[in-house]
């Protein structure tokens, strides 16, 4: 018996190593599921960029749903969402908060002179902590926000016009059947 364990050992990897292999091709690589959805956002009080003395709060946001955008100006797929923050999430017609992640409020201030702003307030997370608490992995990233300040929605890398349709404008609608 001795002799057949190395077959034995041999045929378990294999199918170990089968099993992810379908594992993966059944399950979207880009989708990372928060824990944070259906939960409350974590607390937060931020500076708004260019504007000295003024911090925003998870608080002063509460009243309706918005959208989070984490982005930087050092993040090259941002500049690729950029166009769809301006037209396709605008026009959703809710309050769209820029949070800037790990980046240097000049830097920030350049990029979106450079590029427009299409951002209701901008908040500076120049040290990433605030991030860290959203479970953010690095920018772009997007969050749908409800009136009560619960986290409904995440998105993981740039927001296309295709996501806005097939995962936010279902989430929106989702929020006003329960009359978030």
């Amino acid at each position: 018996m001795s002799r057949f364990l190395p077959l034995i050992g041999f045929t378990l990897l294999v199918v170990l190593f089968g099993f992810g292999i379908w594992w993966n091709t059944q399950h979207d690589q880009h989708e990372i599921v928060s824990p944070l959805i259906n939960k409350p956002a974590p607390a937060f009080a931020l500076p708004v960029l260019g504007e000295e003395g003024r911090t925003v709060d998870r608080q002063s946001l509460l009243g309706k749903p918005y959208i989070l955008n984490v982005f930087g100006s050092w993040c090259i797929e941002c500049v690729h969402e950029h166009a769809v923050l301006s037209t396709d999430v605008k026009a959703l017609g809710l309050p769209l908060i820029g949070m800037n992640y790990k980046d240097d409020p000049k830097d920030a201030t350049a990029w979106l002179a450079e590029h427009g702003n299409p951002f209701n307030l901008v908040i500076v997370d120049r040290d990433g902590r605030a991030g860290i608490d959203f479970g953010v992995y690095g920018a772009p990233e997007t969050f749908l926000i409800d009136g009560k300040g619960v986290i409904r929605y995440k998105h993981v890398g740039p927001i296309t016009p295709e996501v806005v349709t097939r995962e936010i404008q279902p989430a929106l609608a989702a929020l006003a059947k329960e009359g978030s």
